[in-house]
């Protein structure tokens, strides 16, 4: 297995970014190999200030950085030799199994759709990402970003893409798929969702248990999925980051609290597209990216990509 990560992207990078690879390194398995993709000179700097062997990874030059204030669609197109580029360009070819980054959210998906592209019968790609409960399980909320409006179908089919999520990377058995709604009856929310409502529970895919609303995230009541548009699934992981803040600031320790930091979930994977790919945050330091990476390296284990489009 071959990851790849960009060491250029993020506010904390390349410092960071190569920490986190380092600290990676004792979590890898044989076989799994990681790729650090950007400039080479500042990687062996700092791999000889951290006193590693660069011979641990394979460093693939690219002089390109796309910086977090570029337009996306244009830089991504114009700056061949960055190393999102250079990275998404690896995944095409087939010489990454996955590839990951921190840096420029919209390149990351302008990239996506310019190389890889989006799986036939997807309509729409999402972004994915854990809510932990507190009775120890995982559910997954999608859209967290990419659709901040979306149409019914594509709704239904976000159920179908969090299922297949839910079941091979979580490994969760015939999961549970809710709607994101203000109220419990199908006669609530907008037009989008009802209609939502009314694909979803006719699907004889979907393990369908209605709409849910926002009190019971996080709850051991909530559903294995969570389906809604991107609006409101960013305000809701926007939301859970914020909470975390607060309880740290005011000196609150607990375990399941410290699953709601960011830094112990790493990223977010892009699902609908022909490759594996995770965004991470900004703003991740050492740990978020240690996390990015074996986030990564567990997508592709899952076959992912491949198994939903079979699905589809």
């Amino acid at each position: 297995m071959k990851i790849g990560l960009d060491i250029m992207g993020g506010d904390f990078a390349p410092d960071a970014t190569i920490e986190g690879a380092v600290d990676c390194l004792a979590r890898l398995s044989d076989g799994e190999t990681l790729i650090l993709i950007g400039n080479e000179a500042a990687v062996l700097d700092k791999l000889h200030e951290l006193r590693v062997d660069p011979s641990r990874f394979v460093i693939v030059h690219a002089d390109g950085v796309i910086e977090m204030g570029d337009h996306p669609a244009r830089a991504f197109a114009q700056k061949k030799n960055s190393s999102i580029s250079v990275g998404y360009q690896m995944l095409m070819q087939g010489t990454l199994d996955g590839f990951c980054s921190a840096g420029n959210t919209g390149a990351m998906l302008v990239g996506a759709s310019y190389t890889v592209n989006i799986i036939p019968g997807v309509f729409r790609p999402a972004l994915v990402t854990i809510l932990p409960c507190i009775d120890g399980r995982n559910s997954v909320i999608l859209d967290v970003g990419i659709n901040p409006d979306c149409k019914p179908d594509v709704l239904m089919q976000y159920g179908i893409l969090g299922s297949l999520y839910a079941r091979f990377v979580l490994g969760i058995d015939n999961p549970s798929v809710g709607l994101l709604n203000i109220g419990e009856e199908e006669s609530k929310g907008t037009a989008a969702v009802k209609a939502a409502y009314e694909l979803m529970k006719e699907h004889p895919g979907l393990n369908f248990c209605g709409n849910v609303e926002g009190n019971i995230l996080f709850l051991d009541i909530m559903p294995d999925v969570v389906v809604c548009d991107g609006f409101v699934g960013n305000i809701v992981l926007k939301q859970a980051e914020a909470f975390y803040t607060i309880f740290k600031s005011r000196g609150f320790t607990d375990p399941f609290l410290d699953r709601l930091d960011f830094e112990n979930i790493g990223g977010t994977p892009i699902i609908g597209i022909n490759a594996n790919v995770v965004i991470g945050h900004g703003i991740s330091k050492r740990k978020a990216i240690m996390n990015m990476i074996l986030q990564t390296r567990d997508v592709v284990h899952a076959d992912l990509a491949q198994k939903i489009l079979e699905a589809i």
